[in-house]
């Protein structure tokens, strides 16, 4: 049985840890809140009095943590010394682009494999498994951690080399923040102008205008699939956790660059909007700063 240290159960790392124990795998969990290990107890894990204690025989070890800061002070002073060369390790938090590569590189220096593997899909994903992979490092490494991400997931892609990963992750949630926006904005438009939404949603989803946001996830009650909205934007991917991702997509381009300007207006709107008190709203009720 393969051992697995799973370090970090949010939301999010929650669901992926039950994952690993009911598809067989012997899982050492730690989180430094104690609720989140119970309930990993409850759920199958093993629980550990520290990360150091967590990754000590692990075979995989797997870290979903807040932000970069994170992940450089615990894998630079809690796992890269407390295990073998033998040991994959696969970071699923979401993170720049140069950390994930910084961190990579102090593993490779000590003869571990890494890669950077952040997650799309949401808690409830998750919770059912279905996460998207988006994977940066060597393709051995890539093909050793098949098993554990698909345990996890349902769709695993190898972006390429160290950070490619985070890059996918960030390029993603930019387009998506901008074309929500866009598709609350038509929405919104279309009312004004005495458009039926359901109306609009059902010709934009079968149009040139077609976007995920629009026929997966509607910021309209009551207009497409079940999503945030009808649940008064309770739940589903944070306004906060979008400004992150913006903010990170930010500093990319930067750093090299390059020119995102919807991404640069998106990232100002989500900040407004969080300030104004919709921090842990769903990213979608963005659309009520348009009414």
């Amino acid at each position: 049985m393969t051992n697995v240290a799973f370090i970090g159960l949010g939301n999010m790392g929650s669901g992926m840890a039950d994952n690993l124990v009911k598809n067989g795998f012997n899982v050492t969990a730690f989180d430094l809140s104690e609720v989140a290990l119970a309930k990993a107890k409850e759920c199958g894990c093993h629980i550990a009095d520290s990360t150091q204690q967590a990754v000590a025989d692990a075979d995989i070890v797997v870290t979903m943590l807040p932000a970069g800061k994170h992940v450089m002070d615990i894998y630079a002073s809690q796992i890269l010394e407390n295990v073998s060369t033998q040991t994959l390790l696969i970071d699923c938090s979401t993170i720049d682009v140069e950390t994930a590569k910084n961190v990579s590189a102090l593993a490779k220096e000590k003869g571990i494999s890494m890669l950077d593997a952040p997650v799309s899909g949401g808690v409830a994903a998750a919770a059912g498994g279905t996460l998207t992979f988006m994977v940066g490092g060597n393709a051995d490494a890539f093909e050793k951690a098949q098993g554990v991400l698909g345990a996890m997931g349902k769709k695993i892609v190898h972006a390429g080399g160290h950070g490619a990963g985070q890059a996918a992750k960030i390029c993603n949630n930019m387009l998506l923040g901008a074309t929500m926006i866009a598709t609350c904005e038509s929405l919104q438009l279309a009312q004004k102008l005495g458009l039926d939404p359901q109306v609009f949603f059902d010709i934009a989803s079968n149009a040139s205008g077609q976007t995920w946001s629009m026929t997966s996830y509607c910021p309209v009650k009551g207009v497409g699939p079940q999503s945030p909205a009808d649940n008064d934007f309770a739940g589903g991917f944070a306004s906060a956790l979008m400004l992150k991702d913006l903010g990170l997509a930010m500093q990319g381009a930067k750093g090299v660059n390059a020119q995102v300007p919807m991404g640069e207006l998106a990232a100002k709107w989500f900040e407004m909007h969080c300030e104004e008190g919709n921090a842990g709203m769903d990213f979608s009720s963005i659309i009520n700063r348009l009414a």
